[in-house]
């Protein structure tokens, strides 16, 4: 029996039309949700991302502002825009795109941002409201996980739960929604013996370690759900015909772009889990849908008009 595609790109639509509902009554009562997006120098990734981000907030009815400072900037003058922020009424979300240049403390520049307006839920005060499940933002990839699994009715009490991979950004933060929401979760690493064998264990599988393919057939059980978070580009032929040997579409593409993407699981894993999220098509759309989230979540609680939630 086939596995059960987990539509990320239908449910991030779907998570942006609540958006934009809640993006409209607040307006009705004189509240625009406000987003500043700041990005240093001119990398072609981030600048993709924030032209995406900034984008996204024009469709839903946000305010944003994209700031771009020279890429000579000094922490001292990141800090002191990060101060101006925090102090707009008018901006409710900061964010600060990663990479920052070399010369720029990325860690003092981003505790400097106001927690209640820290909407990528990277600020440890945030991370520490998150571990002890009080209202907080919550980091957009591990929260966009949770909400595939819940908006696809897939059960998380009581289940195992493995995370492989333990970065600040996505496996710690999924790792203690998983276990707020009454998953068992084994966190996985680099040290961990028998990989594959721990793994085995999980009705939900995380994968989320920069690895192109790591996660192959044999590190799963039968029937499990595979959230797949890795996103990896592909330009070497070997590589791909490892991947998607017999693919045409695939095939097509790759000889057209001369590449293509491939998550941290095996393509071949499709025939042995019970549900999967597709890269691309999977987690991805997700982050941008709960940054939003995040922004419009983030007006309401520095108003007083919701207490939030850590779930």
């Amino acid at each position: 029996m086939a596995a059960t595609i987990l539509d990320g790109t239908k449910i991030a639509a779907d998570i942006k039309t609540e958006v934009a509902e809640q993006v409209r009554q607040l307006i009705s009562i004189s509240i625009r949700p406000g987003l500043a997006a700041v990005l240093v120098g001119h990398d072609p990734a981030s600048e993709i991302y924030v032209r995406n981000k900034v984008k996204t907030c024009e469709t839903l009815g946000i305010y944003s502002e994209k700031i771009t400072p020279p890429e000579t900037w000094t922490t001292e003058q990141m800090l002191q825009l990060v101060a101006e922020l925090n102090a707009r009424d008018d901006i409710d979300g900061i964010l600060v795109q990663l990479p920052l240049p070399r010369q720029i403390d990325a860690k003092k520049v981003l505790l400097a941002v106001d927690p209640a307006k820290d909407v990528d839920g990277f600020h440890p005060m945030n991370v520490g409201f998150l571990s002890t499940v009080r209202p907080a933002l919550v980091p957009c990839t591990p929260a966009g996980c949770m909400e595939i699994l819940r908006r696809s009715g897939i059960a998380i009490e009581g289940k195992e739960a493995v995370v492989v991979g333990r970065s600040d950004i996505v496996g710690k933060p999924v790792a203690m929604l998983l276990t707020n929401a009454n998953a068992t979760v084994t966190i996985c690493h680099s040290r961990t013996r028998d990989l594959p064998g721990v793994c085995r264990r999980a009705d939900i599988l995380v994968a989320a370690i920069g690895k192109a393919g790591m996660i192959t057939p044999e590190f799963v059980k039968p029937g499990a759900t595979v959230i797949d978070v890795g996103i990896n580009r592909i330009t070497d032929r070997t590589q791909f015909e490892q991947f998607f040997a017999g693919d045409a579409r695939r095939e097509a593409s790759f000889a057209k772009n001369g590449s293509t993407l491939v998550g941290d699981v095996h393509p071949k894993v499709v025939e042995i889990a019970g549900a999967f999220t597709p890269v691309p098509g999977g987690v991805g759309p997700l982050t941008i849908a709960m940054l939003m989230s995040n922004t419009v979540k983030a007006a309401r609680m520095r108003r007083g008009l919701e207490p939030g939630e850590s779930k």
